[in-house]
């Protein structure tokens, strides 16, 4: 099977018809609306294409931690943050977008997954790792998943403590996300490496002098050795809602399966989720623990995706069915925590109950 392209079916930008009529439909999501921009200035804030606000050489010289911490040109010359851990792990962030686009053991092996149609000319957003979905999960009354994930998010600050690198990015509101959702907000986002695991903390703070509302996931890819054989554990007797026939009027279901696999299309957005899943990628076992996203998203286009569908699943962390309302001055944070065991019948937690990623949940 060639994997040279996805179909375009997922690849072209939102339309924007389409998006008007899912408005009505979109209950939980009304919270977040923004009054409709003219016609010329939707078309001119579908995607962001500014240019960094200073070199690599200077952010270098502001952030770098020698062995643990720098910046490099990466595809397409997008300015990428790169952590690596004392333990060997590494991980690449780019400023566009705020996304993780790899994360890697230390004996090489990619977690996650960049599908062969990502472009990195900022025409759109990166098609894979690890994006944002803010301030709308979708659909919604902007465009398809809010606009943090095609915007420049800027470097604001980095470390290094016992080996473990971190750093913070920073989006704050512009002309251009105002235009889409008039409100003013900071949205911080830290990535570390602690030993080979990846954590994230999205925090995002109202700055302005009124009350806002927001959905929100990290719409994160996996790679899969075969999406026929990949599975997902932890679901077994929540309540989720079926997208795929129409993700305007999801139907309802509860989960009965302890093991969610997948053998056509799957969208399901998964209610009142434990603080940990697992998915078992071929390889080995992903462990996902988090605090504060209450629900989990998972998705494969399967055949709408045919040069690609089988390499890949996403399971997200999200806020995407209840917004979260901030009165001005509030914030709200959320945190995940990654790590792999080889081993596809290993917890990788029972084997390590102290690691961090394993401490963040007691079900």
């Amino acid at each position: 099977m060639s994997t040279a392209v996805c179909s375009s079916a997922f690849v072209a930008r939102p339309n924007v018809a389409a998006v008007r009529r899912a408005t009505a439909a979109a209950a939980p999501l009304r919270a977040v609306a923004a009054p409709r921009p003219a016609r010329a200035a939707r078309a001119a804030v579908r995607v962001q294409a500014a240019a960094a606000t200073a070199s690599v050489d200077e952010l270098n010289a502001q952030f770098g931690k020698a062995g643990a911490v720098s910046v490099k040109e990466g595809r397409g010359g997008l300015p990428t943050v790169v952590l690596q851990s004392s333990a060997g792990a590494t991980a690449e962030i780019t400023l566009f977008g705020g996304c993780v686009l790899s994360w890697k053991t230390a004996a090489g092996k990619e977690i996650l997954y960049v599908r062969p149609d990502a472009l990195f000319d900022k025409s759109k957003p990166i098609s894979g790792g690890i994006p944002h979905c803010f301030p709308q999960f979708g659909p919604g009354a902007i465009q398809l998943h809010g606009f943090a994930r095609n915007v420049d998010w800027s470097l604001a600050g980095a470390s290094e403590a016992g080996g473990n690198p971190a750093v913070t990015l920073v989006l704050t509101d512009s002309e251009y996300t105002r235009a889409m959702w008039p409100h003013a907000f900071k949205a911080e986002y830290t990535v570390s490496l602690e030993g080979e695991a990846l954590h994230t903390r999205l925090k995002v703070t109202n700055t302005g002098d009124k009350p806002f509302a927001f959905t929100a996931s990290l719409h994160s890819y996996f790679g899969v050795a075969d999406v026929e054989t990949a599975n997902v554990r932890g679901l077994q007797g929540l309540e989720y809602l079926d997208r795929v026939a129409d993700a305007k009027h999801p139907s309802v279901h509860q989960e009965l399966r302890e093991l969610v696999t997948f053998r056509g299309p799957v969208d399901s957005v998964y209610k009142a989720a434990p603080s940990k899943v697992s998915l078992d990628n071929g390889a080995g076992n992903v462990v996902i623990a988090s605090q504060q996203w209450p629900e989990v998203v998972v998705w494969t286009p399967w055949t709408a995706m045919e040069a690609c569908y089988k390499e890949f699943v996403c399971v997200e962390n999200a806020q995407a069915t209840a917004p979260v309302s901030l009165e001005p001055g509030a914030s709200w944070a959320a945190t995940t925590a990654m790590a792999f065991a080889s081993d596809p019948l290993e917890d990788f937690c029972a084997g390590n109950p102290e690691e961090p990623e394993c401490l963040v949940y007691d079900d």
